[in-house]
């Protein structure tokens, strides 16, 4: 995927931009998570931004590692305490590989769909399980397609209107394609950012996972791990490697 709509002007903003998804107590539930399937091992963030997470990992004691496509988010990152001290490879993480292993890799807040083919998304599934230790767990977080929601012959399903906020996702539904149309309103200033994705259901994540060598180990419908259900709007899961 192209570095671009990851530069400057977006890493400088993105923060106040996703500030609901920095709520401490959904950060808390993330790490509570995050911190037992690690097991005191190390984990490993794909795309790893300004580290709403990984900061706050290694504040319970996690030893984490990144990779993360845009310089300038990892800028933002290394700006804030403890973030010089987390290492990040820059490059892609469906093929960027680190000489380690780690008990957990991750990938959270809908990043997996930032790669909009299907090989890369497979890409990325074994490029996690090669720095998996035996035993060790693959967890992605990521909404499920709005499909319900798309009345016959439309292809736009807003997704939140407020009056700081416009985010509308426009719908491929032919070539599993979306894009998330942003509107921010900052005082008398209005910024738009769009961002591509490739939507995918859960099963196809499972087959994704079984041809990188991997075993499904839960499926939760949130990071309070509760049941995975027809109407929940998205999903945690894990796979893991197997130890023989």
């Amino acid at each position: 995927m192209p570095a671009e709509p990851w530069g400057e002007r977006v890493a400088a903003g993105y923060d106040d931009a996703t500030r609901e998804m920095n709520d401490p107590a959904l950060v808390a539930r993330t790490v509570d998570v995050l911190a037992d399937l690690a097991a005191g091992g190390r984990a490993l963030e794909f795309a790893i931004g300004t580290g709403r997470i990984a900061l706050a990992l290694v504040g319970r004691g996690v030893e984490v590692h990144g990779i993360e496509l845009s310089e300038p988010m990892v800028a933002h990152l290394r700006s804030k305490p403890g973030g010089a001290g987390i290492p990040v490879a820059i490059g892609d993480m469906a093929t960027t590989r680190i000489d380690a292993d780690f008990t957990l890799v991750y990938l959270v807040f809908n990043t997996i769909s930032n790669l909009l083919t299907q090989r890369e998304q497979v890409d990325c599934f074994r490029n996690a399980a090669r720095h998996l230790v035996p035993g060790g767990a693959f967890l992605v977080e990521v909404e499920v397609p709005r499909l319900r929601r798309l009345p016959e012959g439309e292809r736009f399903v807003p997704f939140e209107v407020t009056s700081h906020h416009i985010g509308i996702d426009e719908y491929d539904v032919a070539q599993q394609r979306l894009i998330s149309h942003h509107t921010w309103f900052r005082g008398d200033d209005v910024e738009r950012f769009d961002s591509h994705h490739r939507f995918a259901w859960p099963a196809e994540y499972d087959l994704m996972a079984e041809m990188a060598g991997l075993e499904p180990a839960f499926r939760w419908a949130d990071w309070d791990r509760s049941p995975f259900t027809s109407d929940s709007p998205s999903h945690v899961s894990v796979w893991r490697r197997p130890t023989t």
